[in-house]
């Protein structure tokens, strides 16, 4: 089973075993080099502990613990883990700075008690019957095992097609579940006892400080994650890099000595030269890889391998190049994710004056309008007036969202279409935020969809899929406890998106990076299968016999032919098409 996930932990192995329990790791040195190696035991050897990940506030919490008499036997923040739970119980997660997924079993007791991190940096996954319980950081670890069954949970299908990712709490393995950021558990005689330990929620109203004072406690609170994120390593620690103003603030301010950079010999389609740019005015080494149509075809079988579930974000195969071109140089990198959700960053957060005009037409003639325009060929604005004919909660479900349910039901089989809603989905967490404003809803919603499903789970998967281990000093608890409170007017502003983080930001580097608007990673999907050779991949794809039990085979060939026509844009559903495909014949066919 651990040797499923070799790639997390290639520096080293480590097994627990007695008559209830076997616990196995995989070891990523970064910290202790010498005297981290895990499963980790307390002296007396009643605790025992697997862990991934790193707790920045190690230190401080270790003084802590000292001067309450416990003596510490590694330099490692592991040990922080098991000392902390005796001492605090299922109070430590809350005292916890970091990214983390790991569990305690207390071999007394016969006990599991298991947390991931707030956000859900890093992955936990669990497989419960009535006889057996596993957990992991990747589902591939359970394969192995003999009491495992693998089947396929069909009924997922729909609403990955519509979020282009896996959107519920079980997977697309019958009974395997994903533990929820910021939630615990203990499992004792067979039983499965999960809680909340954080609930993320907004306190906008309390602060009631002026533009400045605001600015410049957050500005100390940034520039203190940074350092914790880049000085908690016993090793080199280097950063990726694009040309937007997220990776760029964190290389401006902590100046590893290497950066990493990719993109795509397309216009429009590469940010390498800006990133190459910024690291020459910083006098920093960049690393960078242009990425061909044939790489990208190639690895996709590999990522969706390393997602575990099928996953449709197109910068996820960049991602794993830039990952793979990092450990050449170092094992440990910074990266800008979470800054989007935490400032209000995304372009959809600000919508434009004639849209806000818009939405002030009664909902009722917004429907009528909408159910006119799905019966018109395609025309500028079509898409929009089709969208904002929806009430909020059902109109804002994220990023990623290329298709409606009844698309989504016109292009699966008839045995899987149902009636399914997207409001179904989302009803438990806007009933969460019903009191606040539009902004604070997107960003909640955010949280607890796109940010830990697509965002961190990519960014996670792909650099462990190269031994490398990234870190998000943006995403960070002690940032989000101040950010929670910032007013609305301090993140839009004047039409500019996470405005307050932008003017931070641009006292340290060049304006224009400051001002850039959010790119990603671009990747020129659409424009590859209008070429024959990639057309003819995906056609030979679409046309196995095995698709049938999952899509309407005639109708998807349909999608791709009109788009290779040029009659329609169809490149991103044919995307979440052809990587469910993909990740099917990796792990099923």
């Amino acid at each position: 089973m651990t040797d499923q996930i070799i790639h997390r932990g290639p520096d080293g192995e480590g097994y627990y075993s007695d008559s209830q329990v076997a616990l196995g790791h995989r070891r990523l040195s970064i910290i202790d080099i010498a005297g981290g190696n895990q499963p980790m035991y307390t002296k007396d050897k009643k605790l025992a502990v697997v862990f991934n990940g790193e707790i920045y506030n190690y230190q401080a919490l270790k003084e802590e613990l000292t001067s309450k008499g416990y003596t510490f036997e590694t330099k490692s923040d592991t040990e922080v883990l098991l000392h902390g739970y005796r001492e605090w119980k299922d109070e430590l997660y809350k005292k916890l700075r970091g990214m983390f997924a790991f569990v305690i079993y207390d071999i007394e007791n016969h006990e599991l008690i298991g947390a991931r991190d707030y956000f859900g940096i890093k992955p936990f996954y669990y497989y419960h019957n009535e006889d057996e319980f596993f957990f992991g950081s990747e589902i591939k670890s359970f394969l192995p095992h003999p009491d495992f069954k693998k089947e396929i949970n069909k009924e997922n299908l729909k609403m990955y097609l519509i979020f282009q990712y896996s959107v519920k709490e079980e997977t697309f393995f019958k009974n395997v579940f994903k533990l929820k950021p910021g939630h615990y558990f203990h499992f004792k005689n067979g039983k499965l006892d999960i809680k909340e330990y954080y609930h993320l929620s907004y306190d906008k109203k309390s602060n009631k400080k002026d533009y400045e004072s605001v600015k410049r406690e957050l500005k100390h609170v940034l520039e203190e994650s940074v350092y914790y994120h880049q000085t908690t390593s016993d090793i080199e620690v280097g950063a990726y890099l694009s040309g937007g103003v997220d990776s760029s603030y964190v290389v401006s301010l902590g100046k590893p000595d290497k950066t990493f950079s990719v993109g795509f010999s397309y216009d429009g389609f590469d940010e390498t030269d800006y990133a190459k740019d910024l690291s020459n005015q910083l006098g920093l080494k960049n690393y960078r890889k242009k990425i061909s149509p044939e790489d990208f075809f190639d690895a996709l079988p590999k990522v969706e391998w390393h997602t575990d579930e099928p996953h449709a974000n197109l910068s996820t195969v960049p991602l794993y190049f830039l990952s793979e071109l990092t450990k050449e140089q170092v094992s440990v990198a910074l990266a800008g994710e979470g800054s989007d959700e935490m400032f209000g960053g995304y372009n959809e957060y600000n919508d434009p004056t004639l849209l806000k005009m818009y939405l002030k037409v009664p909902l009722i003639l917004r429907k009528g309008i909408r159910n006119i325009c799905r019966h018109l060929p395609h025309f500028p604005g079509r898409n929009t007036l089709i969208k904002y004919g929806l009430p909020f909660n059902e109109r804002y479900i994220g990023h990623g969202t290329f298709m409606e349910e009844w698309e989504a039901n016109k292009i699966l089989a008839d045995q899987l279409k149902n009636n399914e809603t997207i409001a179904e989905i989302l009803e438990p967490y806007y009933s969460q935020v019903k009191n606040e404003d539009e902004l604070t809803k997107k960003m909640f919603i955010d949280f607890h969809f796109w940010l830990p499903q697509d965002i961190l789970l990519k960014a996670d998967k792909m650099s462990m899929s190269h031994s490398i281990e990234l870190r998000t000093p943006l995403m960070d608890i002690d940032v989000f406890k101040y950010a929670r409170t910032i007013p609305n007017k301090y993140l839009l502003k004047d039409k500019q998106t996470k405005y307050i983080f932008r003017d931070i930001a641009k006292e340290i580097i060049p304006s224009e990076w400051a001002k850039r608007k959010k790119c990603g990673f671009p990747v020129p999907f659409s424009k590859w299968i209008r070429e024959e050779k990639f057309y003819t991949k995906i056609k030979e794809s679409f046309s196995k016999d095995y698709v049938k039990e999952f899509f309407d085979q005639k109708y998807i060939l349909e999608l791709l032919e009109n788009h290779y026509q040029n009659k329609e844009n169809n490149g991103r559903k044919i995307y979440n098409i052809y990587c469910f495909c993909v990740w099917y014949e990796v792990y099923f066919a």
